[in-house]
């Protein structure tokens, strides 16, 4: 197996499409139908994330030259606190992509500023759970500027000096 980690360029943002238009990717973030994404509205995402590099960046998993998904870091200034994100197509789940990918995206992180990195897992998504423990992830109460009385959450957070 050979993972290649790149910046998500122009080149990668079909892919992204793809990914977020699956529902059963989409499902535990809320959009079980897919989250529906013009060509416009993807090429203006790229942009945002392009401008907010370093403090922000958004990454494209590779297998063997197969896109398998995503990762994404944001630091936030005021807290210095980084929210990650990942997401697989299903043939690359339960194979170690995931663990691998999110690692590199918290020192990425790290290296840019952020002195912890957190997540907000869907509560039924027992594979996410499992990653964020496996990978050294601890879980907390959410902080008060996260909570959403709308919104089933859990929070995980990973402090850089761990």
């Amino acid at each position: 197996m050979q993972i290649e980690i790149v910046e998500t360029s122009l080149a990668d943002v079909g892919e992204v499409k793809a990914l977020w238009g699956d529902g059963e990717v989409m499902k535990f973030v809320g959009f079980a139908q897919g989250l529906k994404k013009t060509d416009a509205e993807m090429t203006e995402w790229l942009d945002w994330i392009e401008k907010g590099r370093p403090q922000r960046n958004h990454y494209s998993i590779y297998e063997n030259g197969k896109y398998c998904g995503e990762s994404f870091y944001n630091i936030d200034p005021e807290t210095n606190s980084a929210a990650l994100d990942i997401k697989l197509n299903a043939f690359a789940r339960g194979r170690g992509i995931a663990a691998y990918s999110l690692l590199y995206a918290i020192e990425q992180a790290f290296e840019n500023g952020a002195e912890r990195v957190w997540v907000n897992p869907n509560p039924e998504n027992a594979d996410a759970l499992a990653l964020y423990g496996r990978i050294g992830m601890e879980q907390k109460e959410i902080p008060p500027e996260l909570y959403d009385p709308d919104y089933t959450q859990l929070y995980f957070e990973l402090r850089k000096n761990r």
